[in-house]
């Protein structure tokens, strides 16, 4: 479930993970990929900033009904994967250099 109840909030999603858990995480962007867009999420609770972990996955909406929940789904191509990651450094660099001047 994607939540975004202000403006000035940030964009949350809570994933149902393989254990039976929720995770609620902030979305940090969506990222198109080689035509297919992905999603970087970061875990709430992490209070280590050296170590926090950006979780990717491939992102889907329904083009035809745009209340219907969008789709994450595990990217488990290795090579895939690298692209999302590089694509993501990318980001990182650009909000760095957008943040300088």
């Amino acid at each position: 479930m994607i939540e975004n109840n202000t403006p000035e909030e940030e964009m949350k999603v809570e994933l149902n993970l393989d254990d039976g858990s929720t995770v609620m995480c902030e979305v940090i962007t969506i990222l198109e990929v080689n035509g297919k867009e992905y999603i970087a999420l970061l875990p709430e609770g992490q209070d280590d900033a050296e170590d926090q972990d950006v979780w990717f996955y491939a992102y889907s909406e329904n083009p035809d009904d745009t209340n219907e929940e969008p789709e994450l789904t595990y990217i488990e191509d290795d090579a895939e994967y690298d692209a999302v990651c590089e694509a993501f450094d990318e980001f990182l660099d650009e909000c760095e250099y957008d943040n300088e001047d």
